[in-house]
């Protein structure tokens, strides 16, 4: 469905990306999560048609997104930073849309309102920022859109209506194959919707995966050796975290669970545990395995 092919987008001052390459298929949740200044936002940009990459190829059902009108028409951008006409309502908002946007239902728009609860004729620069949020995402899934791309979309929301916006777009994701690209600093809401997530770091992606397969290919290790294995362990099996807590090995291993079990049975534990990891954790180590990792600082 979305094809990313190759892409690079500079400045005369810096590479914002560098030989990007993905693929996101129809009905599928992906998150794009990365380091400060990776280049997620600029790549949601080229992804919307807001911006156009200096080299590659970025197609949506085969068609090129810059400059392609009838194609923004099914593909809907919801910035981290929103921005509304001055001094317009809510219903003058909707009506705008109306106008500029053939597939804009006003029925849906009726629907979706009781969702969220807000009074139409309220101006929308008078809402909090949650309440804003919440008027972008009802007038984007009142357009019925084949593709969400959403930067920061929950920010600013209570957990109530984060639930609530979860919910709503879940729903056209199960019943319309809507597909979805999130980028988000929340990893743990990611982790509850996404299917697919890639690693954006320096403008490069560093590791793209289904998510359940991730999971099922990092462990954590907690044992307790006669004899602990010290560094020798690294040169049997990937090793993204080694660290001594008293008498327990903490590992965070990288491979197939059976042989990082069999690599460590040869040490003879007394005790061995093997944990679940989040997503936000998984983050943190294959961030660490590349330089970019957390390091105490004294003051």
């Amino acid at each position: 469905m979305i094809s990313v092919n190759d892409i690079t987008k500079s400045y005369p001052d810096i590479c914002a990306l560098q030989n990007v390459s993905l693929n996101v298929n129809r009905g599928s949740i992906y998150g794009l999560i990365g380091s400060n200044g990776a280049g997620k936002t600029t790549l949601l940009k080229i992804l919307s048609g807001i911006y156009k990459q200096s080299s590659g190829i970025v197609r949506i059902d085969g068609e090129e997104i810059f400059e392609n009108k009838d194609l923004k028409e099914r593909v809907i951008f919801i910035p981290d930073s929103l921005y509304f006409f001055p001094q317009h309502t809510v219903k003058s908002i909707a009506r705008f849309y109306k106008q500029v946007y053939s597939n804009f239902s006003m029925e849906r728009y009726e629907k979706i309102q009781e969702a969220f609860g807000i009074d139409p004729s309220r101006k929308i620069n008078s809402l909090s920022k949650g309440m804003q949020r919440q008027v972008a995402f009802w007038l984007s899934l009142s357009l019925s859109p084949d593709v969400m791309i959403l930067d920061e979309p929950l920010d600013g929301l209570d957990p109530v209506m984060r639930q609530k916006v979860k919910n709503l777009i879940m729903q056209d994701v199960a019943q319309r194959e809507m597909t979805i690209i999130i980028s988000s600093h929340n990893l743990r809401e990611l982790e509850d919707i996404c299917d697919h997530v890639g690693i954006l770091h320096k403008g490069e992606i560093i590791m793209e995966r289904d998510l359940d397969d991730l999971k099922s290919d990092i462990h954590k290790i907690q044992a307790a050796f006669q004899k602990s294995p010290g560094d020798s362990l690294g040169d049997e099996i990937d090793i993204l975290f080694h660290e001594k807590r008293g008498s327990i090995d903490v590992i965070i291993a990288r491979g197939e669970k059976s042989n990082v079990t069999q690599k460590l049975n040869e040490y003879n534990p007394v005790i061995m545990d093997m944990l679940p990891l989040t997503l936000e954790e998984i983050f943190i180590y294959e961030m660490g395995d590349i330089g970019y990792e957390i390091k105490n600082i004294i003051f």
